[in-house]
């Protein structure tokens, strides 16, 4: 029999207690609050999370459990399909109504869309907020009515509407659960954590969870947003807000992220327009989840059809370098390592070495998108096919394809120390400034006195750069003539 005075509040990739409207709704209610986690990633269909990610999870669920413990009460964890677990878990603590915040991606949409009417057959109650956008991907339209495919005007009808958002809400201080407590597994049976422990430096790079969150948005706040605008294309400083894997699991939400960006800066017209560089990053992530929802083809399918007809290339050596960071191009193989090593690649690099791979080794965006999604910890499923589609040059808002990124040219001028390129080559670290970008070129003895030995300490370049961009531009000119466009 099902209570109205206990609720199921079923925590997703929503991981936090402030600003969460499905908590605070189950609040304002009164009821006695279950707070559910239920583990089914076959449910996300082919895009379920990968090994980085799985190590964030597990971190963020253990530290959301002593988030709540702090107030009262236990995560309850549950394993198996959701539809089942909930209704178990309702009928166990006699729930009468569900709450949740809003996921996207085509399977869990699905999902959702499925478990709706179920709850409702079993007399249950249930409500869905919105906890990870600024907008809705239904609510800002072009003035034909439909979704927008261009970043610029998207987000100028977003930014209409950015004054009238609600004020962030305050976590509960205390939480009442039902007299006996649900079953639960333990974390740990959710094998979340790697069996061969390569996670060392993601323990020293990333503190996951809602105060981990907090505490690196005050920090980006109180010392880079000022030079936001300047400092986001250098990956030789940390100047990026790395953000990203809060915003995706939830610890922290885009309004909060908002409203803090806003407060750093008042009174300072000059630290108030790089601020607005980084709330256009805000809005850059609000557009990837408005074309994930319009267009949800797109996670395997080029929005651009023209794309379809590409004739790419596949060769898995030269994919296997690439993953590798093994490709001879400093700055890509840079890029690699730091994503292997930390779980997180600067945005400016993500950038590099995706135009390298799609353009001039011509392999499929999506084995690219897929080897991001198995060691980003901010593997977003929205945020991952816009890059890889815009760099790739057939997605929303896309770069053209003949924008090929010149490696050697973007390391000079986004790590001109050479620091980056030191900090994760340490074979190349005493390569002199004018040749670590391009050893390749360096006379033999520069080579022989920094202890580098081409094809043997460090690789020969896979591809010849002009010759690959060449072969890239003629491939592009077989389909580039324009065909009706696809979603």
């Amino acid at each position: 029999m099902t209570d109205a005075s206990t609720a199921i509040v079923w925590f997703r990739r929503d991981l936090r207690l402030a600003d969460n409207p499905a908590l605070a709704a189950a609040v304002r209610s009164g009821a006695r609050i279950v707070a559910a986690y239920v583990h089914c990633p076959e449910e996300e269909g082919e895009w379920r999370a990968g090994a980085a990610s799985n190590w964030w999870l597990h971190h963020s669920l253990e530290r959301l459990d002593g988030s709540l413990r702090r107030r009262g009460i236990a995560l309850t964890v549950r394993r198996g399909p959701a539809q089942r677990e909930l209704l178990a878990l309702a009928q166990e603590c006699g729930a009468g109504h569900v709450y949740w915040n809003r996921l996207y991606d085509p399977a869990t949409v699905a999902r959702d869309t499925a478990l709706e009417p179920e709850l409702l057959r079993s007399g249950i109650a249930w409500d869905s907020s919105n906890a990870s956008l600024l907008h809705e991907p239904w609510e800002i339209r072009t003035a034909q009515g439909g979704p927008y495919r261009v970043f610029t005007p998207f987000w100028r009808a977003c930014q209409a509407q950015l004054d009238a958002q609600r004020a962030p809400l305050p976590a509960p201080r205390r939480l009442q659960g039902p007299a006996v407590a649900p079953r639960s597994e333990p974390l740990a049976a959710l094998e979340l954590l790697p069996t061969l422990r390569w996670d060392a430096g993601f323990a020293a790079s990333w503190m996951p969870g809602e105060d981990g969150a907090h505490e690196r948005l005050a920090g980006f706040c109180a010392e880079w947003i000022a030079g936001y605008d300047e400092g986001r294309n250098r990956p030789d400083q940390p100047a990026s807000s790395r953000l990203s894997p809060h915003l995706h699991f939830g610890e922290l939400s885009p309004l909060q992220c908002l409203v803090a960006a806003r407060n750093a800066v008042v009174d300072d017209a000059a630290a108030a327009r790089s601020a607005d560089g980084f709330i256009r990053e805000l809005g850059w992530r609000e557009f990837a989840y408005h074309l994930l929802y319009h267009y949800p083809r797109t996670v395997e399918h080029p929005l651009d059809v023209r794309f379809e007809r590409f004739p790419w290339s596949p060769d898995p050596s030269l994919l296997e370098a690439w993953q590798r960071g093994r490709t001879g191009y400093p700055i890509v193989d840079a890029g690699m390592r730091e994503l292997w090593a930390t779980g997180w690649m600067h945005n400016r690099v993500r950038m590099i070495v995706a135009s390298l791979l799609t353009k001039n080794l011509r392999q499929h965006w999506l084995a690219g998108a897929r080897w991001f999604w198995d060691t980003l910890v901010d593997a977003d499923l929205a945020s991952n096919t816009l890059g890889w589609q815009w760099t790739a040059g057939c997605g929303a808002d896309a770069a053209p394809f003949f924008r090929i990124f010149n490696p050697v040219l973007q390391a000079e001028r986004y790590d001109p120390q050479r620091v980056y390129l030191r900090r994760w080559l340490p074979e190349l670290a005493r390569l002199p400034d004018a040749w670590i970008h391009r050893p390749w070129q360096a006379p033999a003895q520069v080579l022989a006195a920094a202890g580098v030995e081409l094809g043997m300490t460090y690789p020969r370049p896979v591809v010849d750069f002009p010759a690959s961009r060449n072969a890239a531009l003629a491939a592009y000119g077989r389909i580039k003539e324009p065909v009706a466009a696809g979603g």
